[in-house]
C-alpha cells in the first residue's frame, strides 16, 4: 500500500534560525521542511546543517513529520548536509530540483550508504522530489517511479516560472499545465501531490482561492511559508460532512461485505470495490485528524 500520511500543510523552517526551529513542536502543520537551501546564505551553510543536527537531536517526542530540504546533490553542500543530518533521524529528504529519475536514483543510492553506515533498515528515510524546472515538469513521470523511497511529488512554482522565463501570477493560469502534469504523475505512481507555497502571507483569500483550485486538481497538500497559513489549508482539505457522510456508508458497507465473504457490495446502487474503500478511507482520516469524527477504521480493510 502506499504511503498514506497526512500531508495536508508541510511547512518551510529556516534551518539558521533557531527561534523557529524551537518552534516546530507547537506548529499544527503536518509536516516541517527544514530548509538547508534557499533560506540559508552561503557563508551560513556549514553553521546551519550543525544547528539542525543539534536540534533533532533533542526534539525526541516528535509530533510531526520531519524533512530537510538539502542542497542540490551537485553543489558542494549537498552530500555533507546529508552527512551531517541523517544521523539525527530526519524522516526524509526533500530533494529539490529533481529534474531527471538519475538525480533522484543518486540520492537513493547515497540513503542507502548511509543507513548501513548507521545500521538502520533500508528505506528508512523517505524521498519528496521537488519539480522545480521545464526539465522537472517533462520527466515527472520517471521521477515519480524512480525509487521506492518516494512519498510523493512536489511542485515548486517559483523555480519553474524562472526556468520558463515567466512571471508567476496570482491567478496562476500560467502553472496550470505543470500542476496537472505533477498531478497525473503523482496519481499515476501512487504517491501524493503536495503543491506549491502561496507566497504573500497577508492575502488569506487569495491561499484559499489557490488552495480550492489545486485540491481540484487532485494535489492532497501543499507547501507553506508562514504557521499563519496552515489553519487555511487545511479548512480548504477538510472533507465536507456529505463526503464524510458518505465515506461512513462505504465503511460500514464494505465491512458487511468482508462478514460476507465477499470484496464487493452495493451501495445506493453502486458498486462498493477497492478503489471507492481507499477514498473513503481517506476522507475519514482526514476528517478525524480535524476533530470531525471520533476514530478512522483499521487499515486492514484496506487489504480485503
Amino acid at each position: 500500500m502506499a504511503d498514506s500520511r497526512l500531508r495536508r500543510s508541510l511547512l518551510y523552517v529556516p534551518g539558521n534560525m533557531p527561534s523557529m526551529l524551537q518552534n516546530i513542536g507547537v506548529f499544527r502543520c503536518d509536516a516541517v521542511m527544514i530548509d538547508l537551501e534557499d533560506a540559508v546564505p552561503p557563508a551560513e551553510k556549514d553553521a546551519a546543517r550543525r544547528l539542525v543536527r543539534r536540534f533533532l537531536e533533542g526534539f525526541r517526542e516528535r509530533n510531526k513529520e520531519v524533512l530537510v530540504r538539502i542542497n542540490p546533490l551537485d553543489t558542494r553542500w549537498g552530500l555533507d548536509d546529508l552527512r551531517e543530518v541523517l544521523p539525527a533521524m530526519p524522516d526524509g529528504v526533500r530533494l529539490p530540483k529533481a529534474d531527471t529519475p538519475e538525480i533522484v536514483e543518486r540520492l537513493d543510492t547515497r540513503l542507502t550508504e548511509f543507513e548501513e553506515e548507521l545500521g538502520l533498515e533500508i528505506g528508512r528515510f523517505k524521498i519528496l522530489p521537488s519539480i522545480e524546472s521545464a526539465d522537472g515538469v517533462i520527466n515527472c513521470i520517471d521521477v515519480s517511479r524512480s525509487s521506492d523511497r518516494i512519498l510523493g511529488l512536489a511542485f515548486g512554482a517559483e523555480d519553474y516560472t524562472a526556468s520558463m522565463e515567466i512571471e508567476r501570477s496570482k491567478g496562476g493560469q500560467e502553472l496550470m499545465n505543470a500542476r496537472s502534469r505533477v498531478v497525473w504523475a503523482a496519481k499515476a505512481a501512487g504517491v501524493q501531490a503536495i503543491d506549491t507555497i502561496f507566497a504573500d502571507v497577508k492575502d488569506v483569500d487569495g491561499l484559499r482561492r489557490e488552495t480550492e483550485i489545486v485540491k481540484g486538481l487532485g494535489f492532497t497538500g501543499k507547501s507553506l511559508v508562514n504557521p499563519r497559513q496552515i489553519e487555511v489549508v487545511h479548512e480548504v482539505f477538510a472533507p465536507k460532512p456529505e463526503e464524510i457522510a458518505h465515506a461512513l456508508q462505504v465503511i460500514d458497507a464494505i465491512q458487511r461485505a468482508r462478514e460476507m465473504g465477499t470484496g464487493v457490495i452495493s451501495l445506493g446502487g453502486k458498486m462498493v470495490d477497492a478503489p471507492v474503500v481507499k477514498r473513503a478511507f481517506r476522507v475519514i482520516r482526514t476528517a478525524h485528524a480535524q476533530g470531525l469524527v471520533d476514530s478512522v477504521p483499521d487499515e486492514a480493510i484496506l487489504h480485503g
